[in-house]
């Protein structure tokens, strides 16, 4: 990271006093936090997937506006969590909220007010008066626009907002719009990364992340929900291409095989998938080694969390 001369710098030509704040999304399973952090970047830095619960680690995703930098930090979804991990990923949630200078709350439209909201507004009423912005995602597949003032309406008698956004992070309708406020929001300050910086994760374990969003995508159903993907080592080659071996970690020889596929074609569309995208993201040729290894009990093992930037749950 840059020293903090480097980072701050000097005001811009136009005279505009730097601007940065650290802004959390969160909201229920599949609202579409990945998707509105990477509209806001403007680039992909967190996996999305139709699955729920893709996130399992906070990743801050870097936008830039003018003078302000939005330090964007993409939170697992929130809901009520049963399993060991499930705790991880809701108590990480919530110290994403703590420590932001501001907290945008993402409701899927078209889903509405369901039990997980209702949990999540009571829980955000029981802290600290600051308000949170209200951003109602998918509106483009809400055809009835009194729908969505009524949802508006509801969320409302529960949680005072300080603003209510309207858009569609997937078609980017209403995201310049949103990104502008906040611009316009976040305290004076020097910034916190470098201007070209587009997120803090390391790109080991983004290639971690991408690999593990191509399992999801060749999966789907048949997906062990307990699945964890791990980079064990990179090397730049002489011709600078770039070769990373990877294990896929399951916890049982059954799901070890569904993630194979019969006669390892499953896998082989995941290898390709994946170094298609990372090629991309290193800006070399990528030659990748999957690896599918049985760990059973994996998520009961404080290590594995430390290694995703979760705290280890004391507690089942």
């Amino acid at each position: 990271m840059a020293d903090e001369e480097t980072k701050g710098g000097p005001a811009g030509a136009s005279g505009a006093a730097h601007r940065c704040g650290v802004i959390a999304i969160i909201g229920a399973p599949n609202a579409g936090k990945s998707t509105l952090v990477n509209a806001l970047v403007g680039a992909k830095v967190t996996i999305i997937s139709r699955k729920v619960q893709t996130t399992r680690i906070q990743i801050r995703g870097i936008a830039m506006e003018g003078a302000s930098q939005l330090v964007l930090v993409d939170t697992p979804g929130i809901f009520a969590p049963k399993r060991r991990l499930d705790k991880a990923m809701v108590a990480s949630a919530w110290a994403g909220a703590a420590d932001a200078d501001q907290v945008l709350v993402l409701v899927d439209a078209a889903k509405g007010l369901d039990e997980d909201i209702e949990g999540l507004l009571a829980k955000l009423a029981e802290g600290p008066a600051r308000k949170p912005i209200l951003v109602l995602n998918k509106v483009d597949r809400v055809e009835d626009k009194g729908r969505l003032l009524a949802l508006v309406q509801d969320l409302s008698s529960r949680l005072a907002f300080d603003e209510v956004f309207m858009i569609a992070a997937l078609t980017g309708d209403g995201v310049a719009g949103l990104k502008r406020h906040l611009a316009a929001r976040v305290p004076e300050g020097p910034w916190l990364y470098p201007e070209d910086e587009l997120s803090d994760i390391p790109v080991r374990q983004l290639a971690a992340e991408v690999t593990r969003e191509k399992i999801y995508d060749n999966l789907h159903d048949e997906l062990p929900y307990q699945i964890t993907v791990e980079t064990e080592s990179w090397k730049t080659l002489r011709d600078k291409s770039v070769r990373i071996d990877q294990v896929i970690y399951v916890e049982r020889d059954s799901q070890k095989s569904i993630v194979l596929g019969k006669g390892g074609q499953t896998i082989k569309r995941i290898s390709q998938a994946s170094r298609t995208e990372l090629t991309g993201i290193v800006g070399a040729p990528v030659h990748l080694f999957l690896f599918v290894k049985v760990r059973e009990g994996w998520d009961r093992d404080p290590e594995r969390y430390r290694e995703m930037g979760l705290e280890f749950p004391t507690e089942d």
